[in-house]
């Protein structure tokens, strides 16, 4: 449909513009001289100033093609009468920080954007901002930035890798980190892990399957946040270019219209709306504590309970790996997030209501859009509720996450194997000195109590190549990647280091874990618990410092987003 175009915006924005502050008066005559510096013109003075920030880097593929995207957006800006200025941020990717202490740092780098991006936004009064990302903690982090600096703002995500190709099947990384367990098991031989290693990641770009990356680029178009499509193209498609220009115009056209503003878009219907399109993709446990902390941002109160509630009546309708068949290449083809969104809102799963980033209606948007195709979205549901499931019982009041779809059953009872910490499991499962039956307990990786709630693909994918994915459980109050699949619950709240029960599991006890029920059992006695809580003091640990240290002092629960700060003033 045709996008309604504002002004050009050259300082005639329907809000007063921030940068003018830096600009106009007797005593700005320093400021203008540094903005000379840079080359600016007197005419390109009187003119918005936009931001353009990435997570641009040569550290992970999931990034390296960001600051060309950006340069392209930049072009746009000036051609539509603006200023643009060009910075990065840093990134801190899952893949590099895997299986080492460096994972502490991947969630809280989420903060470090976020933060960092208002600092820049704020202390240079900028009139707007572009906003490019390309892994799991660079998408949530830029648009909590976003949410928190309420501008006219467009988020562009980078796009995902393509498959390769082996032994005449697709593959990705995924399948070298299951690989890994299959070679520990005797069941492959490492001449053919180093084939698979060799072939997994042909191309730049994030993991391509419904991972934590493409599952939050998902939620930015959902939102409204994002451009339509942005979220499935491949990052060397060659239209990404043309698709980042188009957000350096599509942002000063919201600056020109004076909206809508991502507080608009960010509203608790588009929340749902967001948790909606995660669970009928299978998507990221991840973003479970990403979307309640965007919300904070936008001062509204979105919990794990929020998510369960919309999960529980949402259909998973779309067969994507790591639970299913196809990736986001594929899902790109018939048609991308608004194929998910246009099924869902047939069905009655989606607020049709919802603004989009041109101010339109979702509704209207989705109307000459096509739907499911059948396979990669089909008509009739994989399953009548979402891929992920919030539990609750006596080991997570708070509530805790798995993701059930490719699940074979959704009933897990076996006795506990308690490990105060992820290297403590991990040399057990590397030496297979585990058995069916095992519920592999890995406490004390909370948000607080890790700190930093790291990420555990390491464990779960050699547990799995082990042929052991169902066959054992492992329940964690620490984080899970996109890519994790078998009966793996994550994100139990409270976390141990909070005192929540996952600290008084012993070796022996009995856990069951019913995704039909939704409920994670201890089967220890209240007067038990009791008498182990009156005895229970969290391990020592290595004194803190930096960045970590500041974290674990201000971070909150990971049942409300494990956010840092009070957020925006409530709404109703």
């Amino acid at each position: 449909m045709k996008r309604p175009r504002g002004p050009a915006a050259r300082g005639t924005a329907a809000r007063p513009l921030p940068s003018r502050v830096t600009v106009e008066g007797l005593d700005r005559a320093p400021h203008r001289a540094f903005l000379r510096a840079l080359g600016l013109s007197d005419a390109d003075l009187a003119r918005p100033f936009i931001g353009v920030a990435s997570t641009d880097g040569r550290v992970t593929p999931c990034n390296a093609l960001l600051g060309e995207f950006a340069r392209e957006a930049c072009g746009a800006v000036r051609k539509a009468g603006g200023i643009p200025f060009n910075f990065a941020s840093i990134s801190v990717a899952d893949s590099m920080s895997m299986n080492h202490g460096g994972m502490r740092y991947s969630l809280p780098s989420r903060e470090l954007i976020a933060d960092g991006l208002e600092a820049v936004v704020r202390g240079h009064a900028y009139d707007g901002l572009v906003a490019f990302a390309g892994c799991d903690k660079t998408l949530p982090g830029m648009m909590m930035a976003m949410v928190r600096l309420d501008l006219p703002a467009v988020f562009q995500y980078g796009g995902a890798a393509l498959p390769g190709t082996w032994r005449g099947r697709d593959v990705t990384v995924l399948d070298a980190y299951e690989a890994v367990g299959a070679v520990l098991a005797g069941e492959m031989r490492v001449a053919e892990l180093d084939e698979l290693e060799h072939v997994c990641l042909p191309t730049l770009g994030a993991c391509p399957g419904q991972f934590t990356a493409n599952t939050m680029a998902m939620v930015s178009e959902t939102l409204g946040l994002a451009l339509p499509g942005s979220a499935t193209m491949p990052a060397v498609a060659a239209e990404r270019r043309a698709q980042a220009r188009e957000a350096g115009r599509v942002v000063m056209d919201i600056l020109g219209r004076g909206g809508p503003l991502p507080r608009e878009v960010v509203t608790r219907k588009s929340l749902e709306n967001a948790c909606a399109a995660v669970a009928a993709t299978g998507g990221s446990t991840n973003a479970a504590l990403h979307i309640p902390a965007i919300a904070h941002e936008a001062g509204i109160r979105f919990s794990l309970d929020d998510f369960a509630r919309v999960a529980k009546r949402t259909p998973l309708i779309a067969d994507m790996k790591p639970g299913g068949r196809f990736l986001a290449k594929d899902l790109h083809a018939i048609g991308g997030v608004y194929a998910v969104l246009k099924e869902l809102l047939r069905r009655g799963a989606l607020h049709g209501e919802c603004l989009t980033i041109f101010g339109t209606r979702l509704e209207r948007e989705l109307e000459d859009h096509p739907g499911g195709d059948g396979e990669v979205v089909r008509r009739t549901p994989i399953s009548a509720t979402g891929g992920l499931v919030v539990l609750k019982g006596n080991l997570c009041p708070e509530g805790a996450l798995l993701k059930v779809a490719g699940l074979k059953s959704l009933r897990f009872e076996g006795t506990a194997r308690v490990f105060d910490s992820e290297e403590a499991c991990a040399e057990v499962v590397r030496r297979r000195a585990y058995r069916a039956g095992d519920v592999l307990v890995i406490r004390y990786e909370g948000p607080r109590g890790g700190p930093g709630m790291r990420e555990m693909l390491g464990v779960t994918a050699l547990i799995y190549g082990q042929g052991m994915g169902e066959k054992v459980a492992l329940l964690t109050d620490g984080r899970f990647s996109g890519a994790t699949r078998g009966m793996m619950i994550g994100y139990v709240s409270p976390e141990a280091e909070a005192g929540g029960p996952l600290a008084l599991v012993r070796d022996g006890d009995r856990i069951t874990v019913d995704a039909e029920r939704r409920t994670a059992t201890l089967h220890v006695s209240p007067a038990e618990l009791a008498r182990r809580r009156r005895r229970w003091k969290a391990p020592r640990r290595a004194q803190l410092s930096g960045a970590l240290q500041k974290y674990a002092a201000l971070v909150g629960p990971a049942s409300h987003g494990a956010v840092t700060h009070r957020g925006a003033r409530r709404k109703h």
